[in-house]
């Protein structure tokens, strides 16, 4: 007997028909005398639909209220397939968030501070099935709360965490974590195993498989979690049919095959501002961030070079192309107390990102990328890089030919 949390995402919800292939998904998890709790996301694109109701009643909407509209779309699928499993002779039910209770703190984008297992605990002991809405919790005061984009990914991590689940199983759309884009790279391969840390790294950098706090969540608290696809055949579902399917993410210790780099990320979600004649002095860099951390503007990439004075520096960073325009304009605004001479902004940039823990061990990995870029004639307009990634930022119209370039470059076709 394991203890096992499933998660479906949107796609997987997607009408009567997909929940019912999920109901039987559970239903077999069930039959091999496991124990299970079920989180679910909204149906696909309801929760798109219920931000957009909340903007068009007014611009400027109460935190608390758009909570209470957003969290309505996983009501809705953990009440559906609860009633599914019923019919199915499974005894299930939906349990909302605040009915365990899953605490939380803040609106709109809270964060877990605590999940309360002894409503599970009771079900389990009584052979029974907690279906779970997702992206949603309570505050001590009662409000309902949203955990922002992903959020059930998040939601589902925290679960298996306070029931101390063998694992935490991601049911979405695709049948798991590849070592790039198959759409590009058709001979991508699928991973059998990533680390946490690559996983971090790879989710942070573009890759949409994972949520990012649900990963930071399962490597604080040692969760395994296993991708893989809900959309198999219902024939295919038999004892055991999850095993060797998926990708596994755990401890670096226990990943069979470490390879150098593990797989190639790519954003297009990315603009470049450049600030021009920057004064070269202390504290000019900190005004400069500390206004975009004020105007709540995440950057990500940063280098900072001199510039044809002595007494000046040029600048270039990135942030989310949804801020960019935002970005411009409060640097434009800051201009003369700043001191910079002119800001640019570029728009058609993308962060390519290679990823590995045996980077840690290994040397010539940051020649092998810029060799292979060259030799495509991509040129590299910043760099950043951490213990095990390395991200350059290239002309957007190259994303492909990169990813292509980088993926062959590192051998990751072989198997």
């Amino acid at each position: 007997m394991a203890r096992i949390v499933m998660k479906f995402g949107g796609t997987s919800m997607a009408g009567i028909e997909r929940i019912r292939h999920v109901a039987n998904l559970v239903k077999r998890e069930a039959e091999a005398r496991n124990q299970v709790a079920v989180v679910v996301s909204a149906m696909a694109g309801e929760t798109d639909r219920l931000v957009q109701l909340c903007r068009e009643a007014a611009s400027l909407y109460d935190p608390r209220e758009y909570d209470v509209v957003v969290a309505s779309g996983e009501q809705v699928t953990s009440g559906l397939l609860a009633i599914t499993l019923q019919g199915m002779g499974v005894n299930a039910r939906s349990y909302m968030g605040w009915q365990l209770p899953i605490r939380t703190s803040g609106h709109a984008a809270a964060l877990i501070e605590g999940i309360d297992a002894a409503v599970l605990e009771r079900v389990f002991s009584e052979g029974g099935i907690a279906v779970i809405p997702g992206f949603q919790g309570v505050t001590e005061a009662g409000d309902v709360t949203t955990l922002g984009r992903g959020g059930s990914d998040t939601t589902a991590v925290a679960v298996a965490a306070a029931m101390k689940a063998d694992r935490c199983d991601i049911y979405t759309d695709v049948d798991g974590v590849y070592t790039t884009d198959p759409r590009i790279v058709p001979r991508a391969r699928k991973l059998d195993q990533v680390s946490y840390e690559e996983m971090l790294e790879l989710a942070s950098l573009g890759a949409k498989v994972l949520n990012t706090r649900s990963v930071e969540l399962a490597m604080a608290r040692k969760v395994p979690v296993r991708v893989l696809s809900s959309f198999v055949q219902p024939e295919e579902i038999k004892p055991g049919w999850t095993e060797g399917r998926g990708t596994l993410v755990c401890e670096e210790d226990e990943v069979v095959e470490q390879r150098i780099v593990s797989g190639v990320a790519y954003s297009r979600d990315e603009a470049k501002i450049t600030l021009l004649g920057l004064p070269y002095k202390p504290g000019v860099p900190a005004g400069v961030f500390r206004r975009l951390a004020e105007a709540n503007v995440n950057v990500d990439m940063i280098v900072q070079s001199r510039a044809r004075t002595s007494d000046s520096v040029n600048m270039e960073f990135t942030v989310p192309k949804r801020d960019a325009q935002r970005t411009l304009e409060l640097m434009q605004a800051n201009q003369a107390e700043i001191g910079f001479e002119e800001v640019r902004r570029d728009d058609e940039v993308a962060k390519i990102s290679v990823v590995g823990v045996g980077m840690r061990s290994h040397a010539g990995v940051a020649e092998t990328m810029f060799a292979a870029l060259a030799d495509k004639g991509v040129t590299i307009q910043v760099i950043s890089t951490s213990e095990i990634k390395i991200s350059v930022l290239i002309d957007a119209a190259y994303t492909e030919l990169a990813v292509r370039a980088l993926h062959a470059a590192y051998g990751l076709e072989q198997v």
